[in-house]
């Protein structure tokens, strides 16, 4: 579903965040990315939005080699990319359903399944009676809910999440968590750069490691330190 081949990403200030990174995630996989901050973590997913080009190597998704994608043809590769950020990106001035129901309004969905899609994405992660709430009436793990909703509500083979449990509490990381294996679960591959220590550790999934740019470590089944 996704493979990477001998990536490196130099930027323009020099600075080399990722040095010869060859890597392949299956469909259906639940992957951790780890590593400390400036490891290269953020990049990766990055390079796989394409929201940056790699300098050297190529990106295939779905067997569709993204390396040298036109600007045009970018939209249609992130409607199959659902995506979870730390600081949620909700709209505020839009209610929890409204935001939900955007992400279809922007493939061009019909009224008719935005309203069947959304009160059920919405059901599923707990936030069915708080639909016509505005994001400032609700908890950081609700406005999680809310981002984990809009990025699944297409439906989409592969979910990205950047540091989805970064400024929530342990339990309400947990409950994320839940959630995301749940979706995985269901069949979608789901992809999670995290420096949570704990949660990498108890999930016991395939672990991926980046430090200084370098894939040193990738195990099916690890936790968040070498000794694991």
């Amino acid at each position: 579903m996704i493979e990477l081949h001998n990536i490196t990403k130099i930027y323009p200030n020099n600075v080399t965040a990722l040095k010869n990174i060859s890597l392949s995630i299956e469909k259906g996989e639940f992957v951790f990315i780890i590593g400390s901050s400036g490891s290269g973590k953020s990049t990766l997913l990055k390079l796989l939005l394409k929201e940056i080009e790699p300098t050297e190597g190529e990106i295939i998704i779905n067997d569709k080699n993204i390396t040298h994608l036109k600007k045009k043809e970018i939209p249609f590769l992130r409607r199959k990319l659902g995506v979870v950020f730390q600081d949620f990106r909700l709209l505020p001035n839009k209610t929890v359903y409204e935001n939900v129901a955007f992400a279809m309004q922007i493939v061009e969905a019909t009224p008719k399944e935005i309203r069947r899609n959304v009160p059920m994405v919405l059901s599923m992660v707990g936030l069915a009676k708080k639909a016509r709430c505005y994001p400032s009436q609700l908890s950081g793990g609700e406005q999680q809910r809310t981002a984990l909703a809009r990025a699944i509500v297409n439906n989409p083979p592969i979910l990205i999440c950047d540091e989805p449990t970064g400024n929530l509490d342990p339990l309400t990381s947990w409950e994320i968590m839940k959630l995301l294996k749940d979706i995985n679960d269901r069949g979608t591959t789901v992809i999670i750069a995290t420096h949570e220590k704990d949660i990498v550790d108890k999930m016991k999934k395939r672990v991926i490691e980046i430090k200084e740019g370098v894939l040193i470590r990738d195990l099916q089944k690890g936790g968040y330190s070498d000794e694991d």
